[in-house]
């Protein structure tokens, strides 16, 4: 096995909260092994969707230039995965054979496409097997 693992949108959004947290804390160290091990993996819709809250739903929306720095040094080492007619029809199969949502379905797409061992994700069933990857809630 390679290693490889696929941190979902979830991860970064808690890296941001306000105060010290269980949460923030974990996120963050994910993100940093993510990218010191260069192991960690994202798809574009991680970092559409990391954009779309940072930039407009933070209680302090992030700045343009703090985006931009963003972008450059945490997204750009982990950033793996675009969108492919491929990555839409696994999207479809997971969907159909385990009628989970669709953007969900498109992050495990994008883990199996990465050829990721795990999936850190809240928002799926920690401990479930999804194909080859496993799905793990790094809050639990």
């Amino acid at each position: 096995m390679n290693g490889k693992f696929f941190l979902d949108t979830n991860l970064f959004i808690y890296s941001f909260e306000g105060a010290p947290s269980a949460k923030s804390s974990q996120a963050t160290e994910l993100i940093r092994q993510a990218i010191v091990t260069r192991k960690g993996v994202v798809s574009y819709q991680v970092v559409q969707e990391f954009f779309n809250v940072a930039l407009r739903r933070f209680d302090n929306p992030m700045h343009i230039e703090d985006a931009e720095q963003y972008l450059a040094m945490v997204f750009r080492p982990l950033l793996a995965v675009s969108s492919s007619l491929a990555l839409y029809y696994e999207a479809l199969e997971v969907f159909r054979r385990y009628g989970i949502s669709w953007y969900d379905a498109l992050i495990v797409a994008a883990a199996l496409e990465a050829r990721c061992a795990i999936l850190y994700s809240e928002d799926l069933q920690d401990g479930q097997k999804i194909a080859d990857v496993e799905i793990r809630n790094p809050f639990r």
